[in-house]
């Protein structure tokens, strides 16, 4: 039993003829005769009598209508979500996003989405780039913003732009840059405690520790990047933060900075799985995404990177 041969056994119960089915479904009378009977055959029951002016529902055919509306009703509302979902009138956009996003002026990106597509429900994750890649891999999101590097199987990674770390203390440091040596000597304060060397910044400077012999221990972690950046206020440690990050925060006129030698840098770039396309919803967040962040003075643009 097919959903043609059901389309084309309601469309002749309606009508009552082989002829006005076939004007209904664009078909040939002689196609539909054909699927009535396959219909019929399979199932070994006659589904219509021929009347005196229309063909007339038998009692299997009476018995089939309702089963046959519910199957054909429920295939075309699958077909109009799934159109809906690739016109943006409809469906769910499941995106990730990197923790510290708010710096980025990402903030008003739903909102800004919502506005344009209100049709379209939104459900965005705000992890560490190492989990939102862990939630792209194994599908639990569509796509995501992320700083790399991350790890996951599959994926194809777009780097969009990147953020210089610096180091960041209460006093000024007293040279033009900072080594990662001399960084290890610092009672450090690092952010994103629950991801730990996973997070990509952190393995950056670990994998640069490891390249120069040194052994970086955080003195204190907490979670957010804020938290770290009072406790340097308090001259309790010190810690590192991306520029944007750092422009942002109430406490940025009260802590000192400056760069590491050589230079760090968090890369921010979009990821999804290779081998799923993307729902117009999510393709269309990611494109203002990317546009919002394209205009974000402290980042740089990695299409305008030489080399």
């Amino acid at each position: 039993m097919t959903l043609n041969q059901l389309r084309a056994f309601l469309e002749t119960a309606r009508h009552g003829s082989f002829t006005a089915a076939a004007a209904a479904l664009a078909l040939s009378q002689a196609s539909v005769s054909e699927l009535i009977r396959r219909l019929e055959d399979e199932h070994g029951v006659q589904l219509f009598v021929r009347g005196k002016r229309r063909l007339v529902l038998t009692a299997a055919g009476q018995t089939l209508v309702g089963y046959a509306e519910t199957s054909v009703g429920a295939a075309d509302q699958a077909s109009r979500a799934l159109q809906s979902v690739q016109s943006l009138t409809g469906g769910v956009a499941t995106f990730g996003m990197l923790r510290n996003a708010d710096y980025y002026l990402l903030s008003g990106l739903v909102q800004q989405f919502v506005e344009l597509h209100p049709a379209v429900r939104v459900r965005m994750i705000g992890l560490n780039s190492a989990d939102v890649a862990a939630a792209v891999a194994d599908g639990s999101l569509e796509a995501g913003i992320v700083v790399l590097p991350v790890e996951g199987d599959g994926l194809r990674v777009s780097p969009w732009a990147r953020d210089e770390v610096v180091y960041v203390s209460a006093q000024p440091w007293g040279q033009p840059s900072i080594t990662v040596a001399e960084l290890a000597a610092n009672r450090l304060v690092l952010y994103d405690a629950h991801a730990g060397w996973r997070d990509p910044t952190r393995r950056q400077l670990l994998d640069r520790a490891g390249a120069d012999g040194v052994t970086l221990d955080p003195w204190i972690e907490v979670e957010h990047v804020e938290t770290a950046l009072n406790l340097v206020t308090l001259e309790v440690g010190n810690t590192i933060v991306s520029r944007a990050a750092l422009a942002r925060s109430p406490v940025r006129d009260r802590v000192h900075a400056c760069p590491l030698d050589p230079p760090l840098y968090d890369t921010i770039g979009f990821i999804r799985r290779r081998t799923s396309p993307l729902s117009a919803a999510t393709r269309e967040l990611a494109r203002m995404a990317r546009a919002t962040l394209q205009r974000n003075p402290a980042v740089t643009n990695l299409d305008s990177v030489p080399g």
